[in-house]
Formats: C-alpha cells, structure tokens, sequence
C-alpha cells in the first residue's frame, strides 16, 4: 500500500531512540520529510544518521526540551521554516517516574504535567497555523496502554495520558472542518529501554518478561516497528476518516471490551 506520505513534513518528537525513532524511520521509509527532536544533540544526531542511511532520504534535527516553553515554541517555528509546512506532528515524550501514589509529591506531579501533557498541549497549538493553511493534518500523540488497563505503579502516567485522551477528543472534534485529525496511539509492553521500568524490582530483566509475555496472547513483546507502522497509517491519507479514537498496540494483552 502506497501511503501517500512523500513530500509531506513530519514532527516528531522524543525521536533519539524508542518509540519517537522508530515513528521517524517509518515516516522516512514512506518518503516523508522528517524533523526530529529530543534533548540529548549526541543521541538526537546519531538517529538521524541512522534514519537516513535506512531510508536514504534527509532528516532535519533540532535539540529541545519539552518541558521549556520557549525552546518548544522556538523547536516548532524552526521545524515550520524548514520546508513551509507542517503536515505531521508525532506528540512523544519520555514517560514520569513510577511509583506509589503516596511516594510523589507536587513537584514531581507538575513534572509529569510539564513531561507528559502541557507538551502535547503546547505542540498542537503551536503546529496548527501551518496545518489549517495547507487545510489538512495529522496529530498523532503517543501515550500508553495504561489509559486502557491499570498498569501497577503507573499513576502519573496514567493521569497525564488520560488528559491527553480527553484533549485529543476535544480537537477530534474542533479541527475536523480543518479535515485534520487527532489520534492516540497506546502501547503495551514493546521492547525499548523503557520496558525497565515496567518490571518488578529484584527479578531478572528476562524471566520477568517471560512472565509478562504469558498475559499476551500473542505471547511476544512488541516490535517497535511494529508500533510505527500504526504511526505511519494513521500520518496517511487512507486513515482520513479516523479522528478522536485511541487505538491500542499490545499485541491483545487488554481483555476490555470497550
């Protein structure tokens, strides 16, 4: 299938490694301009390296922190300047510590929101002037499988993610005449460096991911192509008519209906 993406500008975001490199590449392999950012310049230029000797197309990257107002604001203008337009915007950020409701306190909870939700705010703002001039657009935000299924220890992601859920919605509706669209993509268990993070204390990193892999019933991890290959659909011109869902990756593990 021939998803129509050469030419258009993708913004992706957290894309030096995990689930915003993965989207990248497979924007790129689609023949997409892409731009990416994150905040390590050594981690952020070894992808884009990486990405373009893959698909053997440029790819632009700028440093930012997603938490900085400014250097977010001044990351999405230059991204707009490069090529004119904004056709793609990939929200990604690094997920919140795990823990214990009772183990955070307000400084690590306006973290979170900084991190996980305020970003995705500040970014889909921010890209909208370049979307309603072309008079379309995708924005996709990557959250998590917990906004679907209690993930143990996952309460600020979780809270963070459900906001976005709720905003993603809001615009679903707002931007529709605009024929621009806003999704949510939630992984479950995909092997990249955050899958740590996910795993009981003092058990050995693969025999507690066998354990996982029993709940799967496609009884595997997940690929991280395999989650940007949804990113890419969802960037297409074939997936137009979906707007406002959230659209689980996890390999079957949620049993809810709903």
């Amino acid at each position: 299938m021939n998803l129509g993406l050469d030419q258009k500008v993708a913004v992706v975001l957290a894309a030096s490694k995990g689930l915003g490199k993965a989207s990248a590449l497979a924007l790129s392999a689609e023949g997409a301009k892409v731009i990416i950012g994150s905040r390590n310049i050594t981690e952020l230029n070894s992808a884009a390296d990486e990405i373009r000797s893959q698909t053997g197309n440029e790819v632009i990257c700028f440093p930012v922190d997603v938490t900085d107002n400014e250097q977010l604001t001044s990351f999405i203008n230059q991204a707009g300047s490069v090529y004119g337009k904004i056709d793609i915007l990939v929200n990604n950020a690094g997920g919140p510590q795990f823990g214990k409701f009772e183990s955070f306190d307000d400084t690590q909870w306006h973290q979170a929101f900084e991190q996980n939700m305020l970003s995705f705010v500040r970014t889909s703002r921010l890209v909208l002037p370049f979307m309603k001039t072309e008079g379309s657009g995708r924005i996709i935000n990557i959250i998590s499988g917990s906004v679907k299924s209690v993930l143990a220890n996952s309460v600020l992601s979780t809270a963070m993610r459900m906001g976005v859920v709720g905003m993603a919605k809001m615009l679903a509706d707002e931007l529709g005449p605009y024929e621009i669209t806003v999704n949510n993509i939630a992984p479950g268990l995909i092997l990249t460096d955050r899958i740590k993070h996910t795993l009981p204390q003092n058990v050995d990193p693969e025999e507690a991911i066998k354990e996982k892999t029993k709940s799967i019933p496609l009884g595997r991890i997940g690929k991280p192509e395999e989650f940007a290959a949804l990113v890419a659909f969802l960037s297409s011109a074939q997936a137009a008519y979906i707007s406002g869902t959230t659209i689980q990756v996890d390999g079957g593990a949620n049993r809810a209906i709903m």
